[in-house]
């Protein structure tokens, strides 16, 4: 029988390990794998490698009320936001335009703010189980797969990562967890990371005895006849022995940091698997406020706004100190929004017309994508224009079809082939206004 730590090691770093090994010497997973047919496989699978991005997936199964304090829900006097002085309706710009939000989006960078696009959309359900049939773009994607599942085996090929399947370190409850062709993945906690890396027999502490050995196997590759060109390639990526040292000693700073499974911790967690190189996508879990149905003065949504919108701060920082602000997108969807109308002052109700979802990254142009306006005694998302991005009553992408919509666009803006979106996710449409 398996250990629970051989299992966590084999999902972390592959068969064989060979996420280790990758680790240990630069070389990619998927040559150590395939040898000179990765070189043909890898350019052959991968759209568009200059577009390849990192995903950090924010999501919720609680329906967090982020939609009720963000750009384009300031135009209309009746939405009811948080009386917290902390929560004071504030200026900032996007994209160049003048904006209003709740204070705490107005303390982001501007070099951040130049990176974020708001989208208002519908999820089209208030049932907090539907999580997986949202996540699954509710019935329009093939096969029923989910976005992020969608994103991870896009982006495999292109970053060279270990595994294609997404990882959930931030699930609060099962139903927040990911699959992959409709399987289950686990859960791995930040703490969990932490235990089966950071131990003075674990793996991160023998990178420079793996780098030996596996460097001694890669020799049976060039014997095997790979080109000059393919030569040149793996010799620039080995890395040497003291390069080895500095990424273990940085690698297990970074975990032993790890204290609990809160929010700095998954953030810690998935930067540290992104330079590790294990998967393209990352799901972690920043609460907005939760299920606050009975949320005096909306305290709980005003405290858990502030702190959201620091970890989203803390994450972009971090990832600039890594070097990595440019390769690394943050998105965000949860199952849905919640009731803004007059009446939800201390709390509010689930919302199946209106959502916010977030994307911040180099592919993305700042600004607002659709709106809200009156729907079913309260607020829900406009339909949207395709060309402009702007939500308009009448506009041709109908609000059921901007959750669709949103996917496209995010698989685009990381380099999915347009014209085989189509078959991925079957209605909506790319976005232009939303891509850098």
């Amino acid at each position: 029988m398996i250990t629970r730590r051989q299992a966590m090691m084999s999902t972390l770093f592959g068969a064989g390990y060979v996420g280790l090994r990758a680790l240990a010497t630069g070389v990619p997973a998927s040559v150590l794998l395939h040898g000179r047919r990765a070189f043909a496989d890898g350019a052959s699978r991968c759209p568009d490698r200059s577009k390849a991005q990192f995903i950090i997936f924010n999501t919720s199964s609680s329906g967090d009320p982020l939609n009720a304090n963000v750009p384009g829900t300031y135009e209309d006097a009746r939405i009811t936001h948080s009386a917290d002085p902390e929560m004071a309706a504030t200026k900032l710009t996007l994209g160049g335009r003048a904006t209003v939000a709740a204070r705490p989006w107005s303390t982001l960078p501007q070099r951040v703010l130049d990176r974020t696009c708001f989208w208002h959309l519908m999820t089209n359900t208030p049932v907090h189980p539907k999580q997986h049939d949202v996540l699954s773009l509710m019935g329009t994607s093939a096969a029923g797969e989910m976005l992020p599942s969608m994103l991870a085996k896009q982006l495999a090929p292109c970053l060279g990562s270990v595994q294609a399947q997404p990882m959930t370190i931030g699930a609060t409850t099962p139903v927040e967890g990911l699959t992959y062709y409709g399987q289950p993945l686990p859960i791995i906690p930040p703490l969990a990371l932490k235990a089966t890396l950071t131990s003075p027999a674990g793996p991160l502490a023998n990178l420079q005895t793996l780098r030996d050995q596996t460097l001694g196997q890669l020799a049976e590759l060039y014997r095997g006849g790979a080109n000059p060109g393919q030569k040149a390639y793996l010799d620039a990526l080995i890395y040497s022995q003291s390069e080895v040292r500095n990424i273990r000693q940085d690698l297990l700073s970074s975990l032993s940091s790890i204290k609990d499974n809160g929010v700095g911790s998954q953030i810690t967690a998935a930067i540290t698997l992104i330079q590790m190189n294990v998967t393209p996508v990352i799901a972690i879990h920043i609460p907005f406020g939760g299920d606050n149905h009975a949320d005096l003065k909306l305290a709980n949504e005003a405290r858990q706004t502030v702190s959201g919108v620091a970890a989203i701060d803390s994450l972009m920082a971090q990832l600039g100190a890594a070097g990595l602000a440019d390769q690394v997108t943050f998105l965000s969807l949860n199952v849905f929004g919640r009731t803004l109308g007059p009446g939800n002052t201390d709390g509010r109700q689930h919302n199946p017309n209106h959502q916010v979802s977030i994307a911040i990254g180099k592919p993305f142009k700042a600004g607002v994508i659709g709106g809200v306006g009156p729907v079913d005694g309260d607020y829900g998302a406009l339909a949207i224009d395709a060309t402009t991005g702007v939500g308009v009553a009448g506009g041709d992408i109908a609000p059921l079809e901007t959750l669709a919509s949103f996917g496209k666009t995010a698989l685009a803006a990381v380099g999915g082939d347009a014209a085989a979106l189509g078959s991925k996710i079957v209605n909506g449409n790319v976005i232009p206004a939303a891509l850098a």
